[in-house]
């Protein structure tokens, strides 16, 4: 079962947190969770699975077999057709209790989107328009009540603008929505990781140039993705994963006038996010 070999792997991590009883104590008791998607499909009609693997990391970190997983749509303009590939995928796939949040659609009170969110074992926010996202969200105090859980120990994931959300900075590709022709920009998230973070590295032929020139202007670091990889933070550790061996996370940042680019080495074992984010 899934499950099991999920329990092997939380006491490997554990274990490579060190034998502090004290820190592995917290750890067990208030872990604060994060995993950030670069991109891939979850099985849309007429396209294939490719995140299985970080998808199952996600549940993982939940420490329940049929956790409760909330997606929320919103940077898709709530997508009724995205909701069902997250039915197909995270619940008849993958045995998660599976629930949405239409803030759009439905238009729901503070009181109702608390119970929603807190009530979930995992949160996962969808692909789309990442500044549409975040302007609702604020609108809404959904990026209020989102720090909250991401103290309280929910699991906060999610792939592309579901990704972006929970950083500093995003380079999104939200203007787009409305003028294929426009630019890349920057973009605002919650700030619970302190750093840009860029999506689909891999895949689209400007992500690339486009983050080096917005490097240059943009003090600290930022993480690139590529699609079928991920970020994992657990309070103040980070490591990569991947569904796809070639898939990778790169360390992007301007130092004394020079431009470096760093693969970011995939380990089993947690680094220390203060390392990654030294220049």
């Amino acid at each position: 079962m899934v499950y099991g070999a999920a329990l092997e792997k939380r006491s490997r991590f554990l274990a490579s947190v060190g034998s502090n009883p004290t820190l592995s104590a917290r750890i067990k008791s208030s872990m604060k969770k994060i995993i950030a998607i670069g991109g891939g499909e979850i099985g849309r009609p007429g396209y294939p699975v490719e995140t299985t693997e970080i998808d199952q990391e996600i549940i993982r970190l939940s420490g329940k077999e049929h956790p409760k997983l909330l997606f929320i749509p919103t940077a898709s303009s709530d997508s009724e057709s995205y909701y069902e590939a997250i039915i197909e995928h995270f619940g008849n796939r993958l045995d998660c209790q599976t629930d949405v949040l239409y803030l759009i659609r439905d238009k729901p009170i503070i009181k109702e989107i608390k119970e929603k969110i807190f009530r979930s074992d995992i949160v996962y926010v969808g692909g789309g328009n990442t500044s549409k996202m975040m302007r609702i969200w604020r609108q809404t105090g959904v990026d209020v009540i989102l720090c909250q859980a991401y103290e309280k120990g929910l699991v906060l994931s999610g792939m592309s603008a579901g990704a972006i959300c929970w950083f500093r900075w995003g380079n999104s590709d939200s203007r787009r929505f409305t003028n294929p022709d426009a630019d890349l920009i920057r973009v605002t998230g919650l700030g619970l990781i302190n750093a840009l973070y860029c999506p689909h590295y891999d895949v689209e032929k400007d992500r690339k140039p486009d983050l080096k020139k917005l490097m240059y202007k943009v003090p600290g670091i930022a993480i690139a993705v590529d699609n079928c990889c991920a970020i994992e933070v657990i309070d103040n550790k980070y490591r990569i994963i991947s569904s796809k061996p070639s898939a990778n996370a790169y360390k992007i940042y301007w130092s004394k006038g020079r431009f470096f680019e760093k693969i970011i080495d995939k380990k089993e074992v947690f680094e220390t996010l203060e390392n990654l984010f030294n220049k």
